[in-house]
């Protein structure tokens, strides 16, 4: 994760997710078990999911979104990518400290399939997913971990939380908004 300050807002870049690796132990509907989030199932999740939020430690405070232009979100060979710009200034204080730990995401509707192992937890095989929100995690751990229960659109949907170890940075630019227009003014 790259969280980079501009005259425009916080520019934060970083894979939320790298999909074929297994997370660490989580609860889901299934129990407790290994998961891991196959290929191309972030890129069917973006392509039907509609307007996907950015929040905070999974509020429903939108800081950005896919509908308004200011999350972009795209699977690759490795993951999920986020391209995000947030201009709320307590977000942009929150990374300026350095409290931003990293990534999680909310998904539901999943379609999953579940490998049993002799010699372990069983695997869950996640092959297709809606994507509710991604979320910059500051006061939870970033773990494979949690399930909330959340409201959306007026109806109870069990939204499942999943998140990764990720190291951010914090870049801050100089503002030359101020400079460019003073250099435009006097060529003209």
């Amino acid at each position: 994760m790259q969280m980079e300050k501009r005259a425009d807002g916080l520019h934060i870049t970083g894979y939320v997710n790298v999909t074929g690796k297994l997370s660490r132990p989580v609860i889901t509907p299934h129990g407790k078990v290994l998961e891991t989030i196959e290929e191309r199932a972030f890129d069917s999740a973006i392509r039907k999911s509609g307007d996907i939020t950015v929040t905070v430690d999974h509020d429903s405070t939108a800081y950005a979104s896919t509908r308004d232009g200011t999350l972009e979100l795209r699977e690759d060979a490795i993951g999920l990518h986020a391209n995000v710009l947030v201009t709320d200034p307590t977000v942009i204080e929150m990374a300026r400290k350095g409290q931003i730990k990293g990534w999680s995401f909310g998904m539901y509707n999943v379609v999953d399939e579940l490998e049993q192992r002799a010699d372990g937890l069983p695997i869950r095989h996640v092959k297709d997913l809606m994507l509710d929100h991604i979320t910059l995690v500051k006061d939870k751990t970033p773990c494979y971990s949690a399930t909330s229960v959340e409201y959306r659109a007026d109806s109870l949907t069990d939204i499942e939380s999943r998140a990764i170890d990720v190291m951010s940075e914090y870049l801050e630019k100089p503002d030359y908004t101020e400079f460019t227009e003073r250099l435009r003014r006097i060529s003209e």
